[in-house]
């Protein structure tokens, strides 16, 4: 079942001509990524297995029976895609038509192509539709391999899953007499097929065509020797293509990177945000003791639909670079010891005060928690300049569905916080604060006036160029092990959630930036719950900013406290 995000609508953008090409994407992407019909007054009534349900006009049965609580098995149909109606698992009995067609149709209908009408009676699971049902596995697995063992789709198979609720029979076909096809074999740069897997639903097809646009699988022969193949002179290789290994229901696409690296059934999912660019597309984090495998697209109307971009899939990787910062460092007669995150924060506020002038270097992908901490910190010396030193463009091109050219996934909120993007530090400032950010590789500082500086603190969650010139450095946990908020480019704030737990003794960024603050004499800003409501007070007060998508608290709960 695929998951929905709590998000509302979101609010409109201010109207710089990137983030009304934006908002068209949006628009698009919506119509390809999220299909179930809106904006209908009518709400026709239907009853599906005795539990009757309004539905907007349009619905169909599958959706129907969703909204009702019952589940009426599919293959071919995806909500993202358009009807193709030829898997056949969708079968149901129309008792009723129409209040005003009160009779029963003679025949099971797909629910996927049913549309709802007022009144409508459907059973989805009564002895005639289960016997049909049982009749279309069999038809589908008359020449499946026996794989199950070693399919990486196991645990997550619709074609097990479904067998077990509805099959359950003895094959009528000899092991030697089921039809061969290709196996393992490689379709693209990512991805593997297994015809003998496929079940030819065309998910995989159908996305090709309507969404990536990019046309490169196909189906030929015919009859029991049916197989899914590359088109002529394709291959597999567009911004998009692992959506198709996604959607797939059985084992017939997998993915080259996971392929046999973890049981499902063992991972753990936690709910993030993409930080491979601005777009902040919703996903899903599987890991397992301390390692992530894989990243996956979570539905969200509002900004990605049902799918993601085959670069995001692969940000995860930075989180086991041997770059990572595991401990905090302070430098002493010019080498690194490594101390915790407390005294480095005090040895910090200690060089800091050495300066006279400050500048706050950050990157864009900073989160809103740590943005409202560095002003603060900013505020404690002497109102310094907020600057991003990441760059506002790159050479990848928007492409008019999910990717943006700007690479960082929190701009929009850090400039709504007073952050402005940096060209070059004043000449006069002696002391810096760099928050997960390299100025020197963004040409913002040279590694000469580092040197030169009184005072240089880093917090980073990995080593690079600037962190050789620090006086001070506070490890921190990347955005994969630290709550947080992000505002994607078109203004919606977002939750992301820890997948899994930071190495060493490193600490979660606001932690860290909390210590400095309070080493420098600042109020205490409290812990992660009291930063997290303090994001979600600020945001409120944007007006350009759609909180809808923050967690709020129980309001039972806060009178119970009161």
């Amino acid at each position: 079942m695929l998951r929905r995000c709590p998000f509302g609508v979101s609010s409109p953008s201010s109207g710089t001509s990137s983030r009304r090409t934006f908002e068209t994407a949006v628009a698009t992407w919506k119509q390809l990524g999220a299909r179930s019909p809106r904006g209908s007054t009518t709400m026709p009534s239907v009853t599906i297995n005795g539990v009757t349900v309004e539905v907007a006009e349009g619905t169909n049965v599958v959706q129907a029976a969703e909204a009702a609580g019952q589940e009426i098995p599919h293959y071919c149909y995806h909500p993202g895609l358009s009807v193709a109606g030829n898997c056949r698992m969708c079968l149901v009995e129309i008792k009723a038509l129409s209040a005003k067609q009160a009779n029963p149709l003679p025949k099971l209908q797909i629910a996927c192509n049913t549309v709802v009408q007022d009144g409508m009676v459907v059973e989805s699971d009564n002895p005639r539709v289960r016997e049909a049902r049982r009749a279309v596995l069999e038809f589908l697995l008359v020449n499946h391999p026996i794989d199950c063992p070693i399919c990486d789709q196991a645990g997550e198979c619709k074609l097990q899953e479904y067998y077990m609720d509805y099959g359950r029979h003895h094959s009528r076909v000899a092991l030697g007499d089921k039809v061969h096809k290709g196996k393992a074999i490689a379709i693209g740069p990512d991805i593997m097929l297994d015809q003998e897997r496929c079940i030819l639903c065309t998910r995989c097809i159908r996305f090709l065509e309507e969404v990536s646009e990019s046309h490169e699988l196909t189906i030929t022969e015919r009859g029991d020797r049916n197989r899914l193949t590359l088109a002529s002179g394709a291959w597999v290789d567009n911004p998009y293509a692992e959506n198709i290994v996604d959607i797939c229901p059985v084992g017939a696409l997998t993915s080259k990177e996971f392929r046999f690296r973890a049981r499902v059934w063992y991972l753990d999912t936690s709910e993030s945000i993409c930080t491979g660019c601005a777009t902040g597309c919703n996903i899903e984090v599987h890991s397992r003791q301390g390692m992530i495998y894989r990243v996956k697209p979570r539905y969200c109307p509002e900004v990605n639909g049902y799918w993601m971009c085959d670069a995001g899939r692969a940000v995860y990787r930075d989180n086991a670079v041997p770059e990572r910062l595991s401990s905090s460092l302070t430098r002493e007669e010019g080498r690194f010891l490594e101390v915790d995150a407390t005294t480095a924060a005090e040895f910090a506020a200690r060089n800091l005060r050495a300066a006279s002038k400050y500048a706050i270097l950050a990157s864009a992908a900073c989160s809103l928690e740590e943005g409202l901490l560095l002003a603060d910190i900013a505020a404690r010396l002497g109102d310094a300049p907020l600057l991003l030193t990441s760059p506002e463009t790159s050479d990848v091109p928007d492409d008019g569905k999910l990717v943006s050219s700007d690479r960082y996934p929190n701009r929009r909120g850090l400039t709504a916080l007073g952050f402005r993007q940096a060209e070059r530090i004043e000449p006069d400032v002696d002391g810096v604060i760099v928050v997960r950010s390299d100025p020197v590789a963004d040409g913002v500082v040279e590694a000469e006036r580092l040197e030169s500086l009184d005072a240089t603190v880093v917090i980073d969650d990995r080593t690079r160029t600037v962190t050789s010139y620090a006086d001070e450095v506070l490890a921190v946990a990347s955005h994969f092990e630290q709550d947080g908020t992000f505002v994607n480019r078109g203004g919606r704030a977002q939750p992301y959630r820890a997948a899994v737990a930071p190495p060493g003794s490193a600490v979660e960024g606001p932690a860290a930036l909390a210590a400095l603050l309070s080493a420098l004499g600042g109020k205490h800003a409290g812990g992660r719950e009291e930063i997290a409501e303090r994001v979600r007070r600020w945001v409120d007060e944007q007006p350009e900013i759609d909180g809808t998508a923050l967690p709020r608290p129980d309001a039972a709960a806060i009178d119970s406290a009161a």
